[in-house]
C-alpha cells in the first residue's frame, strides 16, 4: 500500500511522522492551506493505535458520537456509529473512510519507520532517515507519533524457551487469534487486559489472570446506538463541539458538578453514585462531585462505592478482595470501562493469580513459574502490559538538534516541553499531544485537532511575516514545566504509581507527564499565546533574529 515509488521526499514544507488520528488531520488541514506535506507511517496502513491494537474486545472508552472529527459537518452527519462505544474495527473503518473521502492516501508513505531526524542549521531543514535508508528533508517537522504507541513486553527470564505462543495486545495479529480449548495466561489488568479478559475467558479451556495491580473499573453500559439520541446529537453537533472545547475533558454533554462530596448526606451520595453507575462511563462518574480529584476524603467516598460494587459482583470474597484497589485514589490512574470484567471471575474456568504476592520468576517450556514455587501450564500468553507511554515513540527516534543535543539527553530526567507543542533547542519541530499537554486526559481527537489548528495558525503567522525558523526560549519552557508540575501537585494524581509518571517502565524517570489543569484552561493558554504574538518563541529568518514574541 506504500506510495514511496511515486513520491518525492525532498523539499517538503512539512513532514509528519505518524498516520494516526493526529497525523491524518494535520495532513488534511495543512494540505488545505497549500503546504507541501508528506506523512511517514511505520505501519502498513492508517490508524495509529487503532491499526495495531486489534485484541479481543478492543474499543474506545469515549462515546462514538464524541470520538470523531469535527472539521466537516457533512462527515459528521453522514457517518453512523452502530454502538455507543466504537469498536476497534469500526473506528479503523471510519479512519479509512476519512482518508479516502479526502484523498489523503496519496501523501502517505506506509511501512516506513523513521530512525533518525537531525536539524541542519545551515539549510534550515530537518533531515530524516528511515530504517530502510530513505532520506527526507523538510523545513518543518511534526511528530504525530502518539501517546500509546510503543508496546512494552516485560523482560521475563527464559521467555524465549516458552514453547507456546505469546502476544502483546498492542501488536495483535491482524488475522486474529483463536484461543478455543487453550490454556491461556493474561499478564496485566490495565485497560487492554480488562477489555480482553472476558472474551478470552469465553474461548479458553482455562484462563489464568496474572494481576500485579488491581484496577478501578466501571461498567461501560455499551449497546446498540440509540437512534433518537443519535438524531438529537447530530442536530446539535455544532453547539456540542464548541461546548466540548470549554470542558476539562474535552467532552460535551455532562453538566459540571455543583456540590462537594462531603457537603451532601451519605444517602444523597449513594443515590448519586448509583445513578452514575447505572448510566455508565468514566467522565460522568468523575463529574459526580467537584472535588473527587483534589480531596482525598471526597475521593474515598467514590472509591469505597466502587469497592463495594466489586464485592457485590464477585462471588468468592477472597478473589474479590484481591481485585479491589487500595493503593491509589479512584481516577488517578486511567479509569477503565468494562463489559462484564468482574463477572468473569465467577466463571469456573478463570483463576486470579496475585503476582504482587508471588511475582513471576521465569518462563518454562510449558508455562511459567512464580516465586512461591507454583508452575502454571500454558498454551498461550497474552501480555496486556501497556506501553512506554507519552515519550516512548519519540525517544526511539535518534532526534538531534544539529548542535549536539539529542532528545535522549534533553529528556534524561523526564520530558520537558513547551505546552506539549515544541521544545527549547529543537527549531521548527512540533509535537501533537506531547508531554505536558492534556493529551491522554482529554478526548484525543479533539486534542489533536486543537493542537493542529494552533500549529497551522502559527505556520501561517510565520509565512505571512517572513519568518523561516522558530525556537522556544528555555525560560518559557521551564515556566511551563513548573506550571504543569504545580497543577499536578495540587491534585491527587501524583498519589498513584501510574503510567502517567512512567511507573510501568523500569528506569524511566518519574515525572508527571499529562497536563491535568483541564483542556479548557489549556486551550485558553494556547489562544492567549497566539493572541499576544507568541511570547517565549523566538522567530527569525535567514538573515537573523527579528522577533522573540515580546
Amino acid at each position: 500500500m506504500s506510495n514511496e515509488q511515486t513520491l518525492n521526499d525532498t523539499a517538503l514544507d512539512v513532514v509528519i511522522v505518524g498516520a494516526g488520528v493526529s497525523g491524518l488531520y494535520a495532513l488534511q488541514h495543512l494540505n488545505g492551506l497549500g503546504y507541501k506535506v508528506r506523512v511517514y507511517e511505520q505501519g502498513g496502513d492508517v490508524g495509529g493505535t487503532w491499526y495495531w491494537n486489534r485484541y479481543p474486545g478492543c474499543r474506545c472508552d469515549i462515546e462514538s458520537l464524541e470520538y470523531s472529527f469535527s472539521f466537516d459537518e457533512e462527515l459528521e452527519q453522514e457517518w453512523h456509529w452502530p454502538e455507543r462505544y466504537g469498536t476497534q474495527p469500526e473506528i479503523l473503518r471510519y479512519l479509512n473512510h476519512v482518508v479516502d473521502r479526502y484523498n489523503l492516501r496519496k501523501d502517505i508513505v506506509f511501512n516506513c519507520s523513521i530512525s533518525s531526524a537531525t536539524f541542519n542549521n545551515n539549510t534550515n531543514q530537518w533531515e530524516l532517515v528511515s530504517k530502510d535508508g530513505k532520506h527526507i528533508t523538510s523545513q518543518f517537522c511534526i511528530m504525530a507519533t502518539g501517546n500509546l504507541s510503543t508496546p512494552r513486553v516485560p523482560d521475563y527470564e527464559d521467555l524465549d524457551v516458552f514453547q507456546g505462543k505469546w502476544y502483546h495486545t498492542g501488536q495483535w495479529p491482524h488475522e486474529g487469534v483463536d484461543f478455543t480449548g487453550l490454556r491461556v495466561g493474561v499478564i496485566g489488568t490495565g485497560s487492554s487486559g480488562v477489555q480482553s479478559i472476558p472474551i478470552i475467558a469465553q474461548q479458553a479451556s482455562h484462563l489464568n489472570v496474572f494481576q500485579r495491580t488491581p484496577q478501578f473499573s466501571l461498567p461501560a453500559r455499551n449497546g446498540p446506538m440509540d437512534t433518537e439520541k443519535e438524531s438529537l446529537h447530530k442536530a446539535s453537533y455544532r453547539t456540542l463541539r464548541e461546548a466540548a472545547f470549554n470542558t476539562p475533558f474535552g467532552i460535551a454533554g455532562y453538566p459540571p458538578p455543583t456540590h462537594l462530596a462531603l457537603d451532601v448526606t451519605p444517602d444523597e451520595r449513594q443515590a448519586s453514585y448509583e445513578e452514575k453507575w447505572a448510566e455508565g462511563g468514566s467522565i460522568s462518574f468523575l463529574y459526580t462531585y467537584k472535588d473527587l480529584l483534589v480531596d482525598k476524603k471526597a475521593n474515598d467516598t467514590a472509591a469505597n462505592f466502587v469497592r463495594d460494587k466489586i464485592r457485590q459482583t464477585v462471588k468468592d470474597q477472597n478473589v474479590a478482595e484481591k481485585l479491589i484497589p487500595y493503593d491509589h485514589p479512584i481516577g488517578t490512574k486511567r479509569l477503565i470501562l468494562d463489559s462484564g470484567y468482574f463477572e468473569t471471575y465467577n466463571r469456573d474456568n478463570v483463576s486470579l493469580v496475585d503476582i504482587r504476592e508471588a511475582p513471576i520468576e521465569r518462563f518454562t517450556s510449558e508455562g511459567l513459574r512464580t516465586t512461591d514455587g507454583k508452575h502454571y501450564e500454558l498454551d498461550a500468553v497474552v501480555f496486556a502490559t501497556g506501553f512506554d507511554a507519552m515519550t516512548g515513540a519519540l525517544s526511539n527516534i535518534d532526534l538531534d538538534n544539529g548542535a549536539g543535543l539529542t532528545i535522549q539527553d534533553k529528556w534524561s530526567n523526564g520530558p520537558r516541553c513547551f505546552m506539549g507543542l515544541a521544545m527549547a533547542g529543537f527549531p521548527n519541530l512540533f509535537m501533537i499531544t506531547g508531554p505536558q499537554s492534556p493529551s491522554v486526559k482529554t478526548q484525543m481527537i479533539l486534542a489533536s485537532q486543537q493542537h493542529t489548528d494552533w500549529i497551522a495558525d502559527f505556520l501561517e503567522y510565520m509565512r505571512h511575516n517572513g519568518f523561516t525558523r522558530f525556537n522556544v526560549d528555555q525560560e518559557a519552557e521551564d515556566a511551563w514545566v513548573i506550571h504543569n508540575n504545580d497543577i499536578a501537585d495540587s491534585t491527587l494524581y501524583p498519589l498513584a504509581n501510574s503510567w502517567y509518571v512512567g511507573a510501568n517502565v523500569p528506569g524511566k524517570p518519574r515525572v508527571f507527564m499529562p497536563y491535568v489543569g483541564g483542556f479548557d484552561r489549556y486551550k485558553k493558554a494556547c489562544d492567549a499565546l497566539a493572541r499576544n504574538g507568541y511570547p517565549g518563541i523566538r522567530l527569525s529568518n535567514d538573515i537573523g533574529t527579528l522577533s522573540n514574541g515580546d
